[in-house]
């Protein structure tokens, strides 16, 4: 069973920049996609980013516009999310999730695991 954990939220002001971290061990072995959602409060939780854990798609959602990242380091069994240009609307738990037959496929039911999360908060 994978076991998603993730580090890196904080808190930033809008404009700043945060990196998430997830490892789970063994990935690649087990699973064909990896993905960051979120959860804001009162709000259904959604995809930010997925990516093909052998291979290089990458998948966004429209919101996201350019200003994140998703990647991975097969060596250090991580995968990360670098987010650029924080708007206070990207406030929200961020979680990580291991499972997908179709990276392109956006909807966390396609997720078998998930992470505790990990909080971020983008202040005006």
């Amino acid at each position: 069973q994978i076991r998603p954990v993730e580090s890196g939220g904080g808190q930033v002001q809008a404009g700043g920049s945060l990196r998430l971290s997830c490892t789970a061990s063994k990935y690649t072995y087990t699973t064909n996609c990896m993905a960051w959602f979120r959860q804001a409060p009162g709000k259904e939780r959604e995809a930010v980013a997925t990516i093909a854990t052998r291979g290089l798609a990458t998948y966004y959602a429209d919101f996201v516009e350019g200003r994140f990242t998703i990647s991975q380091d097969v060596a250090k069994e991580a995968i990360y999310l670098q987010m650029n240009s924080l708007k206070t609307e990207d406030t929200a738990m961020y979680y990580c999730a291991a499972g997908g037959v179709l990276c392109s496929d956006l909807s966390p039911d396609a997720y078998d695991y998930w992470g505790q999360g990990t909080q971020v908060t983008v202040s005006a």
